[in-house]
């Protein structure tokens, strides 16, 4: 049974690093009682390199959303801070 048929753990050559789908294959290729020794720590990789990804894009999208809302901050500032001087000027024109 080869990894990447197994249903367990679906493989998505597409979203695995170069050098981990050339070890899948390496593994792949080994007779079966070899095949079976390494078939589980590869599973654990495989599995470890995709939450990896999964974390990773978390973080990647969490700080963009962020440089949006500090931009969206820095407007509404700018624009708290043009308020704040219109007004002061109508009040000193005023007295």
């Amino acid at each position: 049974m080869d990894l990447k048929s197994n249903r367990n753990v679906k493989v998505d050559s597409d979203q695995l690093p170069l050098d981990l789908n050339d070890l899948i294959s390496a593994v792949n290729d080994l007779p079966a009682e070899h095949r079976g020794n390494l078939q589980a720590p590869l599973k654990r990789v495989v599995e470890y390199t995709r939450r990896r990804r999964r974390i990773l894009n978390l973080i990647q999208e969490a700080l963009s959303q962020l440089r949006m809302d500090m931009k969206y901050m820095m407007f509404d500032l700018e624009a708290t801070r043009r308020e704040r001087d219109a007004y002061k000027s109508t009040l000193d024109d005023e007295l």
